[in-house]
């Protein structure tokens, strides 16, 4: 199949063509005609994938064929949400590509910036409104977004959304829409939560699932088995001796990411750090640096990463297992993407077995190990990192525990 077929209008066809794409991906194949008959959708499909043109493809084409000029000023006729300041720009930057030759202006709000300027834009008006739920709040709060015009609202990365707390915020989103609007929920997993969610606002649905939980087969996937101590100096050597111009490394902490930083730093290296106590100016120049190759490692946590989209990056590094088996395959979809190959390597010691067990049983299959000379660890290096983990997970159930909640509600709320 080719994006021709698939009955987009001439100057969405030009703009894709622009993009050097020819065909579609699964997702884009199976949503875009649902999306075109005017029917809700429900999609399984991770980053990575090429879901954000699958639904803006369609979007824009339906918002052109009934575009009519207007004397009066412009409403917001979508609604894009989504979790974080990152994906919001990156879904912002795609409508705009694929939207250069149609008649319709679209904004990003997201906190960490000054609201003015985007109060300003939003007077002035705009077709397309991409969002975060705080920011979106936030101006809502004070009068300068108008909903009650939105004709498709698009829920992005849900599962995420519910992961960092903004379950009441979509709520609240959800009341301030029209009742006759076209509803697009995309998730990469399907929990309880989800499927709660899509019920209370999705009409008839239609399903599209793509390889939810499933690695791409054109990443490359390889276990380092090393010493915590040694983690490092196995990193810089990796690097050095492939001679690694872009590399994306995850650590699970903020702290581990700034002390990582300095230390690769010291080694040579030019790298950021970008995560969530980072400004939101600090980490855009941190992911323009890494995009034009001027910051050869960019180093992140789980949160600041999601959404993060660059061209042919070779290389994702797995400094420290994540403790949820799907942020792996969220981590390593930053590679191989649209087509290109990618290589996706995770250092791990002893006291991570069980971490790497949980993420093999997810994606069905063993990750090659293999041991690098002079970083092996050895048995007494192996006995004192699993003793060493047994005792902090025993410090860790010695806290007072707060009373459980649902998972949805569980993390803590994050303003984007």
């Amino acid at each position: 199949m080719t994006f021709q077929q698939l009955g987009l209008s001439k100057e969405l066809l030009r703009a894709v063509e622009e993009q050097g794409y020819e065909t579609p991906t699964p997702v884009q194949a199976q949503s875009i005609p649902l999306i075109l008959q005017g029917k809700d959708v429900l999609a399984g499909a991770q980053t990575g994938t090429g879901k954000t043109a699958g639904f803006t493809l369609p979007m824009l084409h339906l918002m052109q064929n009934t575009h009519v000029e207007r004397s009066r000023k412009r409403v917001i006729r979508a609604l894009i949400l989504t979790p974080t300041r990152e994906l919001a720009a990156q879904i912002d930057e795609s409508v705009r590509l694929y939207g250069k030759h149609l008649p319709l202006r679209s904004l990003v709000i997201f906190g960490g910036v000054g609201a003015n300027p985007q109060i300003q834009k939003l007077r002035r008006g705009v077709d397309i409104l991409v969002a975060t739920p705080g920011r979106l709040l936030d101006l809502q709060n004070q009068g300068a977004v108008d909903l009650s015009q939105v004709e498709f609202f698009v829920l992005d990365e849900a599962d995420r959304m519910l992961d960092m707390g903004f379950i009441h915020d979509i709520r609240r989103v959800l009341k301030m829409l029209p009742k006759q609007r076209q509803n697009l929920l995309f998730s990469a997993t399907f929990s309880n939560e989800i499927k709660k969610l899509a019920s209370g606002f999705l009409h008839n649905p239609s399903y599209v699932e793509v390889a939810r939980n499933q690695t791409a087969h054109q990443v490359t996937q390889v276990v380092h088995p090393v010493s915590k101590a040694k983690k490092r100096a196995l990193l810089s050597h990796l690097i050095g001796e492939g001679n690694w111009q872009q590399v994306l490394v995850f650590t699970k902490t903020k702290h581990g990411a700034n002390r990582l930083t300095t230390q690769l730093e010291q080694d040579g290296f030019t790298a950021s750090a970008i995560h969530g106590n980072k400004s939101q100016t600090a980490r855009t120049k941190a992911l323009a640096g890494f995009k034009n190759k001027s910051v050869q490692i960019l180093v992140a946590t789980d949160i600041a990463a999601r959404g993060l989209d660059i061209d042919h990056l070779p290389h994702v590094v797995n400094y420290e297992l994540p403790n949820v088996p799907e942020d792996y395959v969220h981590r390593i979809g930053r590679t191989g993407r649209a087509g290109n190959t990618g290589e996706a390597i995770s250092l791990v010691s002893a006291d991570d077995n069980k971490l790497l067990a949980g993420i093999e049983r997810l994606i069905q299959q063993k990750i090659e190990k293999v041991s690098i000379a002079g970083f092996e660890p050895s048995a007494e290096e192996d006995a004192k990192a699993i003793e060493e983990g047994k005792k902090a997970r025993t410090q860790q159930r010695g806290r007072p525990q707060q009373k459980r909640r649902t998972p949805s509600r569980q993390a803590p709320r994050r303003r984007a």
